[in-house]
């Protein structure tokens, strides 16, 4: 079933096409008219976007490309000597509260696993002095 909108736009369709055959040839010609005269001058302003987005577009590309090449973060080659390896670890920003990466913390740590898991567990809760 059409709702009522459907109804409203058929009813308008109806009597617009009622009323364009009805128009006279004089009338009908003065609307194509300004029908051309409007679309003429709506060109020039889309032209004059389309000539900006192009240099726009070009001079993004361009920011991209140096923000790619001049980039602070430059990552350690693979099969890099022990040195670079250790050199780039040391320019890592710090994490935190993160736990160390296994390969870079100290094996130690993880001897005593246990010891640490009762440490925490019998630690007693920090008590604010007054």
């Amino acid at each position: 079933m059409n709702s009522p909108d459907d109804r409203i736009e058929q009813r308008a369709r109806a009597l617009f096409r009622q009323a364009s055959h009805s128009l006279d040839p004089a009338m009908a010609g003065r609307l194509r008219a300004a029908r051309r005269d409007a679309l003429q001058t709506a060109t020039p302003a889309h032209r004059a976007v389309r000539l900006l987005l192009l240099p726009a577009g070009a001079f993004a590309a361009v920011a991209l490309a140096a923000l790619m090449i001049w980039s602070p973060r430059h990552p350690v080659p693979v099969g890099a000597p022990a040195t670079m390896v250790a050199a780039a670890a040391a320019r890592a920003p710090d994490d935190g509260d993160l736990p160390p990466d296994a390969d870079s913390a100290d094996p130690a740590l993880y001897q005593n696993l246990d010891f640490y898991g009762w440490l925490a567990a019998s630690d007693p809760p920090a008590t604010t002095r007054r």
